[in-house]
């Protein structure tokens, strides 16, 4: 007998860039639609393929939040089923083992605790700083303040930060439920208002935080002639060594992010050029959004009861995964014009009943 009397959908978690993406929007959506699934090749292109600590810890989490029934889940699996009941708002903890990324299980129990009857408060323990996973300032400064024409209301703090390898950071967030998401347009960015940055380090001599500082503002002056508010971090809390520079680029209808962290042997000035190069490519396009923000938002747009839409400077891979997975779950009818790599346009059209 399978976990659920109603037929489980069936994704295919390969599919794409085939990384814990796929997961972590399936669970999502699946918690606020009461829609079991079942998902095989987890990660199967990837180097350590099969759920790794950070999409463990998101199943078991939203198991947790929805009461949910679960087959195959245990570290390296490639298959799992999940069918969930009921979003139970709440106190909740929950930890990712060694530097796994808080911000990316958030990807997997945010939207559902948004959308919950009542208020939650979350805390959460792991790598708040680490690669190929979104800071928690773009998190607080871009992805919050995006969402909350959209009826998300939501406090975020960090109290100690987690580079990696060591991990060990803590963020808060008290959740506010929200009846219901409205509708979002992000064609159109308006005009730059300002350039804002924050350079920190943690463990490592003061001048590498100001080197970083130095080095992006200069840089900014110069190709830009935009001044910016860069404001320095000195000794933040962690358990081990890093550097963090961060950028945002506040525009009257839209915020955009771009940061880059320092490693052994990666110069401060390489760490600042990383993150103003990004900078500079987005503010060069006439993208609404930056290519980070677009495939975070496809959920939230998804899940509107009238049109959404948003610009981009690419249709990157992430979204057109996270897009292709919202069909499983959604009838809503989504209109892409751009081709994989290039600046495109994303409607999504609700079902009229």
């Amino acid at each position: 007998m399978s976990i659920a009397e109603e037929k489980p959908i069936e994704i295919d978690g390969s599919y794409g860039e085939g990384g814990g993406q796929i997961l972590r929007t399936a669970l999502a959506l699946s918690a606020i639609l009461k829609r079991p699934f079942t998902i095989h090749h987890i990660r199967s292109k990837r180097m350590n393929p099969g759920l790794q600590a950070q999409h463990l810890e998101a199943v078991e989490a939203l198991a947790q939040i929805t009461e949910a029934k679960t087959e195959g889940v245990k570290f390296g699996s490639q298959t799992i089923s999940f069918c969930p009941k009921e979003i139970i708002s709440g106190d909740y903890h929950f930890e990712v083992k060694t530097a796994g990324s808080v911000i990316l299980l958030l990807q997997a129990i945010f939207l559902p605790l948004c959308l919950a009857q009542g208020p939650s408060r979350v805390t959460l323990v792991g790598g708040t700083h680490v690669p190929w996973s979104p800071p928690f300032h773009y998190f607080l400064r871009v992805l919050l303040p995006t969402l909350e024409p959209m009826g998300i209301s939501v406090d975020a703090a960090i109290e100690k930060w987690g580079f990696y390898p060591r991990g060990g950071g803590r963020i808060q967030l008290n959740i506010n439920p929200a009846q219901e998401l409205k509708p979002l347009h992000l064609t159109d960015r308006g005009s730059l208002k300002r350039i804002w940055g924050l350079s920190a380090r943690s463990n490592l001599p003061r001048h590498v935080a100001e080197r970083q500082k130095d080095q992006a503002v200069q840089r900014i002056q110069k190709e830009l002639n935009i001044e910016p508010e860069i404001n320095v971090l000195h000794d933040v809390s962690s358990n081990g060594p890093g550097s963090f520079l961060f950028l945002l680029a506040e525009h009257e209808k839209a915020f955009a992010g771009f940061s880059s962290l320092g490693k052994k042997g990666k110069p401060a000035e390489r760490v600042a050029d990383e993150a103003v190069d990004d900078l500079k490519d987005y503010l060069r396009s006439g993208g609404g959004i930056d290519l980070y923000l677009s495939d975070q938002i496809i959920p939230f747009m998804a899940l509107t009861k009238a049109n959404s839409s948003f610009t981009t400077a690419r249709m990157t891979g992430h979204l057109l995964t996270n897009l292709w997975v919202v069909s499983h779950f959604l009838q809503v009818r989504v209109e892409k014009q751009g081709e994989a790599g290039e600046p495109g346009r994303v409607d999504f059209i609700p079902p009229t009943y």
